[in-house]
């Protein structure tokens, strides 16, 4: 029968919609502990995490998110309320969220390779346990009873987000976790079971 584990796996859903309730610190330094005990390459610990907490700070990101945005689909025409609409629920997002984390990837640790495939190789790894650390903390969050989601938006606008938060030299922007309470009476979806060998074979 599936133990805990098991079923805090398969009952994780992203979820984009909170209570007003806050998260507190506390809670916050818990799931960063626990995203720290990933596995990660050469003993290293890959993950820098920025707890995005006034107002100030989140319309600045909220801004050069949008202004990166709006010009990307400025690019491919993409029509006037259309881009507004998707700007403003990516605001919305950023600023309401009860818990906001933006997850940099730090590559201090990287061995440096004398070759682009090695090079590329080396840092696919830290990136994989980036993912690693984001999926602890998105697991690690039911625990308290919160829900939340990640989102790519920042690897699409990097140097913004760095000059809006003042990042820290070596801190690369990858996702933000956006995290809190679910609101009452909420109830996670039933997911569509899977066939197998779509995605498992032997050899």
């Amino acid at each position: 029968m599936p133990g805990d584990v098991s079923r805090a796996i398969d009952s994780r859903r992203s979820v984009r919609h909170f209570d007003d309730e806050p998260v507190s610190r506390d809670i916050v330094e818990d799931l960063i502990r626990l995203a720290c005990t990933a596995p990660a390459p050469h003993h290293s610990r890959p993950w820098r995490f920025v707890h995005v907490t006034s107002d100030e700070r989140r319309e600045a990101l909220a801004d050069a998110m949008s202004d990166a945005w709006r010009a990307d689909l400025d690019a491919v025409d993409t029509p006037v309320r259309e881009v507004d609409r998707l700007l403003r629920r990516s605001r919305t997002q950023i600023e309401e969220a009860p818990a906001l984390l933006l997850a940099c990837l730090a590559l201090d640790e990287a061995k440096d390779w004398q070759d682009d495939g090695r090079e590329q190789s080396e840092r696919d790894m830290f990136v994989q346990s980036l993912g690693a650390a984001l999926q602890n903390i998105l697991l690690a969050a039911g625990d308290f009873g919160l829900v939340g989601y990640l989102k790519g938006a920042p690897l699409f606008c990097t140097d913004a987000i760095r000059t809006a938060l003042d990042l820290p030299s070596g801190w690369e922007p990858t996702f933000l976790v956006l995290l809190g309470y679910p609101q009452p009476g909420f109830e996670p979806d039933s997911r569509p079971a899977i066939e197998i060998t779509d995605f498992l074979i032997d050899r």
